[in-house]
């Protein structure tokens, strides 16, 4: 009888994965989280040491969450945790043989990110100064919200990545910023001029002229789940008939910008994708717009 993931026990191959991941991969939380959760479940059901696991073993794990009617995008989660712990064991020649090299996954279904038009981007932006300021919240929160909002959909960072900024990362003498991304890879963020003054002003009221960029009223930093609770709390007082996540503003600052006439390379790089293949799926976004306005327009479409 397998144990269960949850009380699978750790190990110290697995530990200095996670290690790795944090210190040298700068991976958030939240992938950590989800990385953990899938070595557990597969260890849960292998019961066995990592280094006596085999490609059947993969194999056979791989047919039983299938079995039990998992989607692909969770079937290509839990081995996307695989690969980058057993490529992380050979790479530091803890093992010989990947086993993993020679499975293939089911492919993953296309599906287009889901963006928000330029009208539901405004109505969002703009509820923080019209939303009731919570009961014993400072002064200055609703400008700090708002100046979060502003630079998501203003520079397209992260959710980790914004959380991580310091007051230092923002230039408002080259109105950037200086993004950490994954592996720590430094890139610089241009900064649209609404959002550089909702920054100032927030940072004012706040007089947040150190350290963490965005503070909750502890003045400690603000973490990235209480940004996305910022975020559903607005858009409750929207007309937006959707949830959204603070990553849909990402995806809506790259499609805006594609539909705008921003190139394809120019997006990659401030999105920080390591892959032009990963960035071009929001030209089908763009495509897929452009065909909507065509039907709904032209005489003949």
């Amino acid at each position: 009888m397998t144990q269960t993931a949850s009380k699978a026990p750790r190990d110290s191959l697995s530990e200095d994965f996670f290690t790795y991941l944090a210190v040298e991969q700068n991976a958030s939380p939240r992938t950590t989280k989800a990385y953990r959760a899938a070595l557990l479940a597969f260890r849960a059901h292998a019961a066995k040491p990592w280094k006596q696991c085999s490609t059947d073993d993969f194999r056979e794990y791989l047919f039983a969450i299938m079995k039990r009617g998992q989607e692909r995008s969770y079937i290509r989660l839990q081995f996307s945790a695989l690969r980058a712990f057993y490529k992380f064991l050979t790479d530091r020649k803890k093992l010989r043989v990947d086993p993993l090299r020679q499975l293939q996954l089911p492919k993953l279904e296309k599906k287009l990110p889901l963006v928000l038009t330029r009208q539901q981007i405004e109505e969002l932006l703009a509820a923080p100064m019209k939303v009731p300021k919570e009961r014993a919240a400072p002064e200055w929160m609703p400008l700090r919200d708002t100046a979060i909002m502003e630079l998501f959909y203003s520079s397209g960072l992260r959710l980790s990545e914004l959380a991580a900024l310091d007051v230092d990362d923002v230039d408002l003498y080259t109105e950037s910023v200086r993004v950490f991304g994954k592996g720590r890879k430094e890139r610089v963020c241009p900064i649209g001029a609404p959002a550089l003054e909702a920054i100032q002003k927030y940072r004012s009221a706040a007089k947040a002229h150190r350290g963490p960029l965005f503070i909750n009223k502890l003045r400690k930093r603000i973490s990235s789940h209480s940004i996305w609770l910022v975020l559903k709390r607005y858009l409750r007082h929207t007309s937006i008939p959707i949830s959204i996540s603070p990553h849909k503003l990402r995806h809506s600052f790259a499609t805006h910008m594609l539909d705008r006439g921003a190139d394809l390379r120019s997006v990659q790089a401030l999105l920080g994708h390591a892959s032009l293949s990963t960035t071009q799926i929001y030209t089908h976004v763009t495509v897929e717009r452009l065909k909507k306005a065509y039907a709904e327009a032209h005489p003949r479409a």
